[in-house]
């Protein structure tokens, strides 16, 4: 059975689209088809079917797809334990979340280039709750997110890279004297209570018997910088880092302590053939930038 053809049914199964599956695959949806119709040819049995627009699995295949996935998985630490190296065979499968990608990976990503040139790294973009899955779910080697709000087991390691307060960001020309009594009175741009830092911020108010004049609620921190740079309110968000010159629209106000404060950090398996290859990668970044194991940029007054 080739395992090819295995990946295409997985992927075809999971985005539910032999067109999606042959993008992320990078091949023809043609290609995709043939190795289908060759796997089910190998194994007797219809495995994918139309429902609608979609392609799903039937009950046979429904039943294979988790077994499919610990093949390829498999297949792919076979792969990793063969490297001549000392380290497993790439790519190294890492997910992060859309902050770490905007502030905190890429210079972790040129220590990695310039330590390991042989080890290309697959990018995984996601919400730390959906990174967590996929790294449980043996889908992805490491993840840069947000610690959960509960305790993790010890299949896992968990290094800590960065701490983020929360802050009160408002446009630049607004006054601020006191940031309760602005959040109170201002509109409001509530950060999604689906998420930790949400959460966090949502219990904050409260706390304080604040019940802000919310305008909007969405994820997303970037978004809601936008809106808040445009006019539109102010909001409650992590302190987190910036690529480039800070905005000069955007001002950040410390909130009054205790404030709560976000983790950052890096999880993977602590057993498995590419165990070694997450480590290597914490190693380069801590060797490259070690400051970013410490504390964030703590209440400041400043721009963006």
């Amino acid at each position: 059975m080739d395992t090819r053809f295995l990946q295409s049914f997985v992927a075809v199964a999971e985005f539910g689209s032999i067109a999606e599956a042959a993008r992320r695959l990078d091949l023809a949806p043609t290609t995709v088809t043939q190795q289908l119709r060759a796997l089910e040819a190998d194994i007797g049995t219809p495995l994918l079917a139309r429902a609608g627009r979609t392609v799903q699995p039937t009950a046979a295949g429904q039943r294979i797809l988790d077994r499919a996935r610990a093949l390829l998985r498999d297949a792919s630490d076979l792969r990793s334990a063969a490297s001549a190296t000392g380290l497993p065979a790439g790519p190294l499968r890492l997910g992060a979340t859309p902050s770490a990608l905007m502030g905190m990976l890429p210079p972790m990503l040129r220590a990695w280039k310039q330590a390991h040139p042989g080890i290309p790294i697959y990018i995984e973009p996601g919400t730390s709750a959906r990174l967590l899955d996929r790294v449980t779910a043996g889908d992805l080697d490491a993840a840069i997110l947000v610690h959960p709000a509960f305790e993790l087991t010890k299949t896992y390691a968990w290094h800590p890279l960065r701490e983020e307060a929360l802050i009160l960001l408002t446009p630049a020309g607004l006054r601020v004297r006191d940031p309760l009594r602005v959040a109170a009175r201002e509109p409001f741009i509530r950060y999604d209570r689906n998420v930790v830092a949400g959460k966090m911020a949502d219990q904050y108010l409260r706390s304080h018997g604040i019940r802000p004049k919310v305008q909007f609620e969405l994820d997303g921190i970037e978004h809601i910088a936008r809106l808040v740079a445009e006019g539109f309110g102010v909001s409650v968000l992590p302190d987190w880092p910036v690529i480039g010159a800070p905005d000069p629209a955007l001002r950040r106000w410390a909130l009054p302590a205790p404030c709560p404060v976000r983790q950052i950090g890096m999880l993977w398996p602590r057993n498995g053939v590419r165990a070694a290859l997450a480590q290597a990668f914490l190693d380069t970044l801590m060797a490259a930038a070690p400051s970013s194991a410490h504390g964030h940029r703590r209440g400041r007054n400043a721009g963006g």
